[in-house]
């Protein structure tokens, strides 16, 4: 796989931006931000179920910190699933914190963990970068697809969007005769 040779450039979010945040209650007070998770003081590379690097690295904490963190990061995951009610929480934990070497902001991708069933769920947090949270705003309001996104000072949180990276889509799925191209174009303008 060739590696990314030029990255998007950040552009930082305007008080204009963050003001129009707070009026539709996307800008909240959170208990950790992204300057905590960099704070991790070991990682190893996460690999897929055939063996290829994922380009992703599972995080390590300091024992001090993590307790503090995993913490901080399920009342994350009520605020995003929840509306900030702990309560429907008690049953999920945090299983881990990995982060994307290969991304253009060297994103954290956090799994939640739901004790009972064992079905899990990410989501995502970031320098936050305006137009990235332009582009989910614009998604969330021209679009049948809601997203659940907060946003505080350099820190951006994403709920995971369902799906298949592209590259595996291209290797896996183009050419099967079975693929519904009108479904999946139908589909892909949905979303877009």
């Amino acid at each position: 796989m060739a590696l990314i040779s030029k990255k998007k450039k950040i552009f930082p979010v305007s008080n204009a931006l963050m003001k129009y945040l707070g009026n539709h209650g996307r800008k909240l007070d959170i208990p950790i931000k992204y300057s905590d998770l960099t704070r991790a003081n070991n990682a190893i590379p996460l690999y897929d179920s055939e063996d290829n690097d994922t380009l992703w690295e599972t995080l390590f904490f300091p024992q001090d910190d993590m307790k503090h963190i995993y913490y901080g990061l399920k009342n994350i995951y009520a605020i995003l699933k929840a509306d900030g009610d702990l309560s429907v929480m008690e049953h999920l934990y945090v299983d881990r914190v990995d982060a994307c070497t290969y991304g253009n902001t060297y994103p954290f991708r956090v799994r939640i963990v739901n004790q009972i069933n064992d079905n899990f769920d990410y989501f995502y947090i970031k320098k936050a970068d305006a137009s990235r949270i332009y582009g989910l705003e614009l998604e969330h309001l021209l679009s049948p697809n809601r997203m659940s996104y907060i946003v505080n000072g350099d820190t951006l949180i994403e709920e995971h969007i369902p799906g298949i990276p592209g590259d595996q889509f291209i290797r896996n799925y183009m050419n099967d005769d079975k693929l519904n191209k009108i479904r999946l174009a139908k589909e892909f303008v949905k979303f877009t």
